[in-house]
């Protein structure tokens, strides 16, 4: 191709968006949820099917998969030079038991709308692409969150992975290998020139804003603390008040503790208590036992490590006034991440030359982008969520969202991997 051809094609460059969505409501339909969203938690059947219909697509598209022990998907478009390092594209197919249809998927299917675009084209790359799904960043099924790109980057074992259970007490490498998408490639055994995860925004700030790109510059940090409090079963009718030990009372009480704590780091900090549970959860029996997962989130480190620590503090004391046993286990964290300042400059780039509003953003929730980060070049797209509305079955977004941020991702890929001239 000239450079006067490749020029006009460049500058011509767009996804096919009707494509995109086609394919977003066709992965829709594995896993349906109960009112109009899905529930593809990971690991399941309904996974393993989602695997199976974006594998097919891949090698349709050309693409060859490389799977890994924790079931990463890496699906390969070839460069002119296969042995650079290639550029990645990666999000995940899992969703919350009451998910949506677009948190993570989105990212894998705009990656795959990528290279089918590409190849329409007749685009060449210097360097190859991968599009990547990444297993199990929801957590929902198995904490922590984004647990196998975490293997990948080396912040956690594969033991400790392996080892993780559900509500039921199944095992992630048991249903891993149940549902036969373990491979044999070692985690993290991959060299990544540069890493996009294109992803919902899951907050209201880029529909407020009226921007169609969020241009992520930074990933909030993370603690999920969870606590175990334990006192003493007994009859909510014939024990006197001041001989109660109750879990349930204690659980109140840290969780507004949680409230007040957040509320006292503002701004740019937050906290709430998401997952609770009480035993043995009777009517009329005092809880003897309470378990509950503490969520602490902000961009500045010093205010993440002082909730975790003023929270440790004041459930100890909670606790000790009420009589109760207390436990405090962490179960998911990450740091701060600040994005790769040259990456974040080819999306905002991107976006300006294709005319699509943008805003720099920090993204309030975890993604595989934040520990990927510590091993590659990262960097993040957001398109707008309607009402900031995720983890939520009415979770929804615009076709023409969707387009905006893949065409955006398109023109920062090619940037990143050199189109042939």
């Amino acid at each position: 191709m000239s450079d006067e051809g490749a020029a006009m094609v460049a500058a011509n460059m767009t996804v096919d968006g009707d494509r995109l969505w086609d394919s977003l409501m066709e992965m829709a339909q594995i896993g349906p949820g109960i009112a109009g969203g899905c529930n593809r938690q990971t690991l399941t059947d309904a996974d393993a099917q989602g695997r199976d219909l974006f594998r097919r697509w891949c090698q349709e598209a050309g693409m060859s998969m490389g799977l890994d022990r924790m079931g990463n998907m890496f699906m390969r478009h070839e460069g002119v030079e296969p042995d650079l390092d290639p550029v990645y594209i990666g999000s995940h197919l899992d969703t919350q038991p009451t998910g949506g249809k677009y948190d993570g998927v989105l990212g894998v299917l705009a990656g795959l709308e990528v290279i089918r675009s590409i190849r329409g084209m007749g685009i060449r790359t210097r360097r190859p692409i991968v599009v990547t799904n990444w297993t199990n960043e929801e957590g929902a099924r198995f904490a922590p969150a984004m647990l196998a790109s975490g293997v990948f980057a080396g912040v956690l074992t594969e033991d400790y992975a392996n080892s993780r259970t559900d509500a039921q007490g199944k095992g992630f490498g048991e249903e891993l290998d149940r549902i036969g998408w373990r491979g044999d490639e070692a985690p993290g055994d991959r060299k990544i020139h540069a890493m996009f995860e294109y992803h919902i925004e899951q907050g209201p700030i880029l529909e407020a804003e009226g921007k169609q790109i969020g241009v992520v510059t930074h990933g909030q940090g993370l603690w999920w603390l969870q606590v175990t409090l334990t006192g003493k079963d007994a009859h909510t009718g014939s024990t006197p008040m001041d001989m109660r030990v109750n879990a349930g009372l204690g659980m109140a009480r840290i969780i507004e503790a949680v409230h007040r704590i957040a509320m006292d780091h503002q701004p740019n900090a937050v906290g709430a208590v998401g997952q609770a549970n009480v035993y043995p959860n009777s009517r009329n029996v005092i809880p003897g036992k309470a378990v509950f997962c503490i969520d602490f989130r902000s961009p500045d480190l010093g205010k993440l490590t002082s909730m975790r620590s003023r929270l440790e503090a004041e459930a100890a004391d909670i606790a000790a006034e009420l009589g109760l046993g207390i436990n405090i286990e962490p179960v998911g964290h990450f740091d701060p991440v600040t994005f790769d300042a040259d990456l974040v400059g080819l999306v905002r780039d991107a976006a300006e030359r294709l005319g699509y509003s943008h805003m720099d953003i920090v993204s309030g929730a975890g993604h595989d982008a934040c520990w990927i980060a510590n091993v590659a070049p990262t960097v993040m797209i957001m398109c707008p969520c309607e009402g900031g509305l995720s983890h939520n079955e009415a979770e929804a977004i615009t076709p023409e969202w969707a387009r905006a941020g893949c065409d955006v991702l398109l023109h920062a890929v090619l940037d990143a991997a050199e189109i042939v001239r």
